[in-house]
């Protein structure tokens, strides 16, 4: 007998997870086929928020990729679009990018989701407008952000605050319109969001409460929003998140049961035999959820359904939710505001900017709103899920933190002890109690860390963390070390911080990135895309003068000495010396952009010229004709030292921050370090080379130069503080070798002066610094390390191999 035929329409978070459940419980009982209409494998959808501010790359929010499909024997289709459903024939009809096709099936499952409200007013189909829904709608935002300055969010919701903060990161201004008088008003009471908007308000978020939109302004392309006050505002961009509208065309079309979702019962079947629905397009008894728990939760009861498995029926879901914005911590779950039946408990900390509630009824929790601190934020929601008696706990203990005698009745061990297997610990990434525990028994983890990487529990928000923790505790019992366990290793492949790692690399005299591993235990022996690359540094940083770097652990960018663009071609970033060039210079680069027919010349935001669409096979040609050092665009080293004018030019300036700029870069440039590293010289306290946002920032003052450490411009502005203050340019050199070293020798692979200041403690570093022994000692190993180098774009054009190897170079006898 043949398997059944089991056909998903929707690869989305719900349908997905609900084969993934199957798979596990029943894997060879049905032939699979997924249609998606967006031409991506299955992906993380709340973490869209992530990749707009810039935190996380597309890439990274794939829940399961093309492999994942290919290794469950599952035929996917992506960008193919289901136009019909036949329920009488069993067969739905697609089109898109396989062709039409007509599939027949024993069972379907509709996973249709949602799709994003757009208000029906005059001008809402201009360009310029958009709706914030699917990995598209955030490639057009960060696109816009590239070409306009404003953008109104329409929405104060979780959606829209995640897409105005994602704005803000790509700097743009922003307006928050809301047409009620609190931000997200079905998650948080009065208290809770007016401490929201003013945190909000102080990240630059300006707000315009109680507008009703009326329309957009434009012609050819928004221009303003104007609202039914008869008021308006200017805008480039106008983003609409003002909610989501279950997707059942298709059930309606097919004569299923909808009302504003397709109807479901308990078992998620539908009206019609053998179609079954979950997720978002669904409702169960009168509820279409919009959140995340909740599908996961209907997607592991549909799977025992299909599987013939035993299992209890869905009877709905207890929501909760947190806003995903840098800076800011909320949360909210089960009820939140006060009625009659109910008594709060609340914490409301003015100085500490905390606000926390816990509604009682009777003798359970029914709700909670935390704001400022969210640490509890997942025990909470399980006391309220498991309707948890209180009356023998210390309720003043009920907002302690996790684990903390009579925080939860037994702390978080015995809660996570009476949890089901299927309860969902990880609501970020859906990832269950069973799949924890399982993954720390079979692939022996013993850190949170570990579970991370082997599962993405924790991997978003970390809210888990604790349950993690403790997970690992009750299922590991004795051999649980739980010093070994809050220990960050440096990824899943070892148990290892980069204290050990380190510490062993010294110790046992290692000299090559395998035998790092093979030594020291790693449970996998080809190591991860995390780990090689920092053990290749951490290498090269002990033994600067003998290591040679392995190439293959290096990421791509940095392999090829060239950064590699999404067309497939490379962008090529000449040094140019403290942002100063000459007329020669700049012919020469503009003859070879010329003779490689290089489609766009860019200025750069470090002062720099870059030239974009450099196919591979030119790269070696072109450094060749440039003979130019490399800038170093794409490295984990010294990038640029952006400078002003100086006292040569400038009016106000008192020292030379070119000639200063200028010798920094030269004395620097090439230094491996754990992250990338920018500076600037400003040639006086006006600061226009905007040396505070710098890895390290230098600005001239009377008699002297201030040294400002661990700012930072990116995604998480920091300005720099203040280090040092000293008198002469030797100084500034040897100050700078001093901190640069200490920061090489201490921080953290893949981490930011700016986080490592934070937490290494900038007194502790400026203590360093200052010590003279300790600054010389730090200098001389600077020197050692700086010896080493070689410029890359060189030793490509004067090795064969090299060419061969890394560029597909054809040598051809003259």
């Amino acid at each position: 007998m043949g398997k059944e035929k089991l056909l998903l329409i929707g690869n989305g978070m719900a349908g997905v997870n609900a084969i993934e459940h199957l798979k596990k419980l029943a894997p060879d009982k049905y032939d699979i086929t997924i249609f998606g209409a967006e031409p991506y494998p299955n992906y993380n959808r709340i973490m869209l928020s992530y990749v707009l501010a810039g935190d996380t790359k597309q890439e990274e929010i794939y829940i399961n990729d093309y492999d994942w499909y290919e290794k469950n024997g599952i035929r996917l289709y992506t960008g193919q679009r289901v136009s019909s459903i036949d329920p009488a024939a069993k067969t739905v009809t697609s089109d898109g990018a396989a062709g039409p096709m007509t599939t027949s099936y024993d069972k379907l499952v509709i996973a249709t989701g949602s799709n994003a409200f757009v208000i029906p007013i005059p001008g809402s189909q201009l360009p310029g407008v958009i709706a914030y829904r699917t990995i598209r709608d955030t490639e057009l935002m960060r696109e816009a952000a590239k070409k306009y300055k404003k953008a109104v969010v329409i929405g104060g919701g979780l959606l829209g605050l995640e897409a105005a903060r994602g704005l803000l990161n790509l700097g743009m201004q922003v307006e928050v319109v809301h047409i009620g008088d609190c931000l997200m008003e079905r998650q948080l009471d009065k208290t809770a969001s007016k401490l929201l908007q003013t945190s909000l308000e102080q990240q630059g978020m300006k707000f315009l409460m109680e507008k009703s939109s009326a329309e957009i302004l434009g012609k050819e392309r928004a221009t303003g929003l104007k609202f039914a006050d008869g008021t308006w505002t200017e805008a480039d961009l106008i983003v609409m998140a003002v909610g989501i509208r279950p997707n059942v065309s298709l059930a309606k079309e097919a004569g299923l049961d909808v009302v504003q979702g397709i109807t479901v019962n308990d078992w998620l079947e539908t009206s019609a035999p053998d179609v079954y629905a979950v997720g978002e397009c669904a409702q169960h008894r009168g509820v279409a959820y919009g959140l995340v728990a909740p599908l996961y939760e209907q997607g592991a009861v549909l799977a025992k359904r299909l599987a013939g498995v035993d299992g209890a029926p869905y009877e709905g879901s207890v929501v909760y939710t947190k806003l995903k914005v840098s800076g800011v911590d909320v949360f909210s779950g089960g009820q939140f505001i006060e009625d009659a039946e109910t008594k709060a408990i609340r914490v409301h900390d003015d100085w500490s900017g905390i606000y926390k509630k816990v509604l009682v009824k009777g003798s359970k929790i029914v709700g909670a709103v935390l704001f400022g601190d969210t640490s509890e934020s997942t025990r909470l929601m399980q006391l309220i899920k498991s309707q948890a008696d209180i009356t023998k706990m210390e309720i003043t203990k009920l907002l302690q933190e996790s684990g903390a005698e009579g925080g939860g009745g037994g702390g978080t061990e015995g809660m996570v002890a009476a949890m089901a297997d299927d309860a969902v610990v990880c609501g970020c990434n859906g990832v269950s109690k069973g799949t924890i525990c399982s993954a720390i028994r079979e692939c022996g983890l013993t850190t949170v860390e570990g579970v991370k990487d082997a599962t993405t529990a924790s991997r978003s928000c970390g809210g888990c963390k604790p349950l993690v923790a403790a997970l690992l505790k009750t299922t590991l019992g004795d051999e649980f070390d739980a010093a070994a366990s809050a220990k960050a290793s440096i990824c899943g492949c070892t148990t290892l911080s980069r204290e050990e790692v380190v510490a062993g690399i010294k110790e046992k005299g290692l000299t090559h990135v395998r035998e790092v591993m093979h030594v020291l235990g790693w449970k996998e022996p080809e190591g991860c895309s995390k780990c090689r690359p920092a053990v290749n540094y951490y290498l090269s940083m002990i033994n600067p003068s003998t290591y040679k770097d392995d190439r293959t652990s290096r990421f791509v960018n940095e392999r090829m000495h060239a950064n590699i663009q999404k067309d497939g071609t490379y962008s090529v970033v000449p040094r140019m010396y403290g942002g100063v060039t000459t007329p020669s210079e700049l012919k020469k680069i503009a003859e070879v952009a010329e003779k490689y027919n290089v489609p766009t010349v860019k200025l750069t935001g470090g002062q720099r010229i870059d030239l974009l669409g450099v196919k591979k096979e030119d790269l070696v040609p072109m450094w060749t004709d440039l003979d130019m050092p490399s800038g170093y665009a794409y490295g984990k080293a010294l990038r640029t030292v952006k400078t002003c004018v100086g006292a040569d030019f400038c009016r106000f300036g008192t020292a030379d921050s070119m000639g200063m700029g200028i010798a920094l870069e030269k004395k620097f440039e090439r230094l491996n370090t754990p992250a990338k590293v920018k500076m600037a010289v400003s040639g006086c306290p006006r600061n226009c080379a905007e040396s505070g946002i710098k890895d390290m920032g230098i600005v001239a003052i009377d008699g002297g130069w201030e040294l400002y450490a661990g700012g930072n411009g990116g995604v998480k502005v920091r300005a720099g503080d203040l280090l040092a203050t000293v008198k002469t340019e030797q100084d500034v050199m040897e100050y700078i070798a001093a901190y640069l070293q200490y920061y090489r020798e201490t921080g953290n692979y893949g981490e930011r002066t700016s986080e490592w200041i934070v937490r290494v403690g900038l007194d502790h570093v400026r203590g360093v610094v200052e010590d003279a022994d300790r600054r010389r000692e730090l200098c001389e190993r600077m020197d050692e390390a700086l010896a080493a180098t070689k410029d890359p774009w060189k030793e490509a054009v004067e090795t064969a191999a090299i060419r061969k190897d890394l560029y597909e170079v054809i040598e051809t006898a003259k």
